[in-house]
């Protein structure tokens, strides 16, 4: 619409804007806005257009941005004290691409500090609410962008997926996520926390959207070294009769009821269309849980050791005797109980003569899965799950209970240790609470994703 011009980008930048400021004293969804900065973009991409200058495919579309991607000139936290008033010099190579796009970045979204969360209730600026019910969590740790998207504040958000952080929130909001292969996105800009793991991904009210964002944002990048260049040729797109493997463990112990039969209704719709759905075993998901947080908090203890106060972070008057003084009340005052908590399982599982009892047995244990992802998708085009094993919960009701807390990321975890392309895409019906279904494809295989996912979008709006 500002491409044709029926509207102005300063129009729909101001309508984003005045719906933020709006609703968001209620959810909680940004840390950081960018009012003036946000404006004076919008306003110089009218000039352009008025002068005829080609536009990008996100032409004066507002995007907000997860607060642990760089952006240049914009606070950037990672929802902590530690970095509260770092300001990055540089933008990341997504939010680059964003702009080449003709996006407009309007703020910064919350997030569990340092995307170490599934609810966004570990932020040093307070939990984000879910719009769909505020009594509720937001899913996490992208849980700022999921609940701006699904309020209506911004069409598109970024998030970082770890373990499933951008599938989250995108189920417990009922938007669209996407976690994409690993190598596929950038993650040059990306504020680490356990790099191995992580992937920045789009979130989106629909799947035409979410598709569109993740086009634009994909791509090798120079500055990345985990970015593929030579990323092999997608293979033809889904036809009827296509193969989609259920494992069982996806339905395992402490699935709610709703949740399965929501999921469920999503696979009828693909079968409705000719895809052949068959319920399969993959032992090695039964350990992919404590596999992913051995190594996600080894990853943790390793990447956050750099925020000691003198390198990076938060900086404390002088007059400690000494360094390591110094050292243990930069990081006692800058970092939440989940960071400390995570940084010293890491760093005891990473101590000499328990490397070889967890570490090492987490990595064998990733491989494994790894391999038997391969065999299921020699015999099966995709993956089909729950999301998430629940509906969103009560804020607070399970903070208390770290391991109860973990467990929600069950089905999520996998592809992260695999480095598969994953999506979640609504399944709900009105007036229930969001249920999302989590479709896994081979490497690459992102618009396999989207066509199935549109299949059963388009499907239960009839």
């Amino acid at each position: 619409m500002v491409r044709s011009g029926e509207v102005s980008a300063v129009e729909v930048v101001e309508a984003s804007l005045s719906r933020i400021r709006e609703l968001d004293d209620k959810i909680n969804a940004f840390i950081t806005l960018c009012l003036k900065q946000a404006l004076a973009d919008a306003e110089k991409l009218d000039l352009r257009l008025k002068r005829g200058e080609g536009a990008g495919p996100l032409c004066g579309v507002p995007v907000a941005v997860k607060d642990v991607i760089s952006t240049a000139g914009i606070e950037t936290t990672c929802g902590s004290k530690m970095l509260r008033g770092y300001i990055p010099p540089y933008d990341a190579t997504v939010v680059v691409k964003l702009k080449e796009a003709g996006a407009i970045i309007v703020g910064k979204t919350n997030t569990d500090e340092f995307a170490m969360g599934s609810t966004t209730e570990f932020s040093a600026f307070g939990p984000t609410k879910n719009p769909c019910d505020l009594s509720r969590v937001a899913g996490g740790s992208s849980g700022g962008s999921g609940a701006a998207v699904a309020a209506g504040m911004v069409p598109l958000a970024l998030g970082s997926d770890t373990g499933g952080s951008v599938r989250c929130p995108a189920a417990f909001c009922g938007v669209v996520g996407l976690k994409p292969t690993y190598g596929a996105v950038s993650r040059y800009g990306l504020i680490s926390y356990a790099n191995s793991l992580e992937q920045i991904g789009p979130i989106a009210s629909n799947l035409d959207d979410c598709a569109l964002f993740y086009r634009c944002i994909s791509g090798w990048d120079p500055m990345d070294s985990t970015s593929y260049r030579d990323r092999p040729k997608e293979i033809a797109p889904l036809k009827e009769g296509a193969k989609i493997a259920v494992p069982k463990e996806f339905f395992g112990e402490g699935i709610e009821e709703a949740v399965r039969r929501r999921v469920w209704s999503g696979l009828d719709v693909l079968m409705d269309n000719g895809f052949i759905v068959e319920e399969v075993s993959i032992k090695s998901l039964n350990y992919a849980l404590p596999a992913y947080y051995i190594v996600a908090m080894a990853e943790a203890s390793s990447n956050l050791a750099r925020f000691d106060g003198i390198r990076y972070g938060l900086h404390l008057k002088s007059g400690f005797r000494d360094w390591n003084t110094y050292f243990s009340k930069c990081r006692a005052r800058g970092f939440g109980p989940e960071v400390k908590r995570r940084i010293m399982l890491g760093t005891y599982i990473l101590s000499a003569g328990y490397y070889g009892v967890y570490y090492l047995k987490a990595q064998k244990i990733r491989s494994i899965l790894k391999s038997e992802f391969q065999q299921i998708f020699s015999r099966y085009d995709l993956i089909a799950g729950p999301t998430m094993p629940t509906t969103p919960f009560k804020i607070g009701e399970r903070v208390e209970d770290p391991l109860l807390m973990y467990l929600i990321d069950v089905n999520t975890v996998p592809p992260n240790l695999t480095g598969h392309p994953a999506i979640s895409v609504p399944v709900h019906g009105e007036g229930e609470l969001p249920v999302g279904l989590q479709l896994i494809a081979p490497y690459f295989c992102e618009e396999r994703l989207f066509q199935a996912a549109k299949i059963v979008e388009d499907g239960l709006r009839r």
